[in-house]
């Protein structure tokens, strides 16, 4: 079943939407005027409830179908990147220093098309949930949100989100059960020793020399430490030190990124570096205190909702790329999934510029399909209780949902692949983005805040979803 012929109809008036939300971006938090023409158009679909304010900035919206169930939890980002865009576009960012670089223009026209079309035709039972979000570019507006209570307060049982991306056809959908995004840690490193005159390094203890060796003995982590078959990233990204170049400065800062799916690995990666820091401060006569941030936790979907958002993906476009590779950058729909299962799904945006790219424009005929894709996914989950005739008759199915078997039975058949001749388990039936387990220190929710830390002075934080609201108008956004 291709894009929905209503949805079709209107999807003119989604561009205008998307292209006039492209032309005022906002970040972090502050999405008012956003929120504004979010809320001005739920009001002419006729949604039964808009709840504003949330997480600073954000909405709920109920839409109730026909005869009682669950409820059901779609969610759109809506904000910016704090940079300049270069696309000379006619609807380019009225706003300097804003720029919509990674489509949440185009999430939230999507689920604002989903919205219009089932407030129109409510064909389902129970309710569905529209979620607005802030501050999904280093902000934790979705962790923000779960810690106000969204989940709660409006009876959410399971929920689910798009992302658009560059290099995957239109129409194009890829997920998978399990982790689908990684984890997001941050570090820095303060090397401290005792200044002095470039001349005479013998009367100093020299910091400099001291984060050079840390940097090189943090490289030995991933090539001699790590099982080479499972993903991880340490990247340090930034050195400051010293302002003259007769003096040999008292202190030195190391900061740096980890990106990792499983728990044991992120646990290992702390304590090397914690053992590396120790050791290399005792070589050089320095001191090195570590400070190990766990941020974003990894993304993981559930296998059931997963399975069955890819039979709802293949009907509404088509389920690609078998062997796609993981994804490494963050998401921070994961405190959402830790809150309540779901799933998290890629949709192609076709050959354009990658996302943060200052060139960057969300594919307008993408958005049907997400719109489609979320009325379906409604539709098919919670059918009403007049409708008999719904596709659930076969026996994997349990309480409307697929079964983990679904992989073995309809992905490939998605992808024109007979299961067994493939060749491939089922955990690989549809673009497998990760593999491994979701790695958070051993915490769960945004609220797992600086507890159970390392002993020594070299201890691992999690920033809680809160503390991650200050950092949303950084300019290095885009976990």
């Amino acid at each position: 079943m291709p894009v929905v012929n209503r949805i079709a109809d209107f999807a003119e008036e989604m561009k205008a939407w998307r292209r006039k939300l492209h032309a005022t971006p906002e970040i972090g938090f502050d999405c008012h005027e956003t929120a504004g023409f979010i809320a001005e158009r739920l009001r002419d679909f006729g949604v039964d409830e808009i709840h504003e304010g949330i997480a600073t900035s954000g909405i709920v919206a109920l839409i109730r179908g026909r005869g009682d169930g669950p409820v059901i939890g779609l969610r759109a980002d809506m904000d910016a990147l704090p940079m300049d865009e270069e696309t000379g576009l006619p609807h380019a960012s009225a706003n300097k220093g804003r720029m919509h670089a990674c489509g949440h223009d185009g999430h939230t026209t999507m689920l604002l098309g989903a919205a219009k079309y089932l407030a129109e035709t409510r064909n389902f039972a129970g309710t569905v949930a529209l979620i607005f979000q802030p501050a999904e570019e280093g902000g934790g507006g979705a962790g923000v949100m779960v810690e106000e209570g969204v989940m709660e307060r409006f009876g959410i049982g399971e929920v689910y989100a798009l992302h658009n991306e560059p290099g995957l056809p239109v129409g194009h959908f890829r997920t998978a059960p399990g982790p689908i995004m990684a984890a997001v840690d941050d570090f820095t490193i303060t090397v401290t020793g005792k200044g002095g005159h470039g001349a005479m390094p013998q009367d100093a203890a020299d910091p400099v020399v001291a984060a050079c060796g840390i940097v090189t003995a943090i490289q030995t982590i991933v090539s001699r430490n790590h099982d080479a078959r499972q993903d991880l990233v340490i990247s340090v990204t930034q050195i400051h030190t010293g302002s003259a170049d007769n003096v040999i400065p008292a202190t030195a800062w190391i900061n740096g990124t980890v990106r990792s799916f499983d728990k044991g690995v992120q646990k290992m990666v702390m304590r090397r570096m914690h053992e590396i820091c120790e050791g290399q401060a005792m070589a050089y006569g320095v001191r090195a205190d570590l400070d190990y941030n766990l941020g974003y936790p990894a993304t993981v979907n559930d296998a059931d909702r997963a399975g069955f958002a890819a039979e709802i993906a293949g009907e509404v476009g088509r389920a690609s790329d078998p062997d796609s590779p993981r994804a490494m950058g963050a998401e921070d729909f994961s405190f959402m999934l830790e809150a309540r299962p779901g799933a998290y799904l890629f949709l192609g945006n076709g050959e354009t510029v990658g996302v943060h790219h200052p060139e960057y424009d969300f594919n307008d005929e993408t958005a049907p399909y997400g719109a489609s894709f979320f009325a379906r996914l409604v539709e098919r989950a919670q059918p009403p209780a007049a409708d008999t005739g719904a596709p659930t008759a076969d026996p994997h199915i349990k309480n409307g949902r697929q079964r983990y078997e679904f992989f073995e039975h309809y992905l490939y058949r998605g992808l024109g692949l007979p299961c067994r001749a493939a060749g491939l388990g089922p955990r690989r039936a549809i673009g497998c983005r990760a593999l491994a387990c979701r790695s958070d220190g051993g915490r769960t929710g945004a609220r797992g805040a600086a507890q159970g830390r390392l002993a020594g002075p070299h201890r691992p934080r999690q920033r809680r979803a809160a503390d991650l609201r200050h950092r949303s108008g950084d300019a290095a956004l885009g976990l």
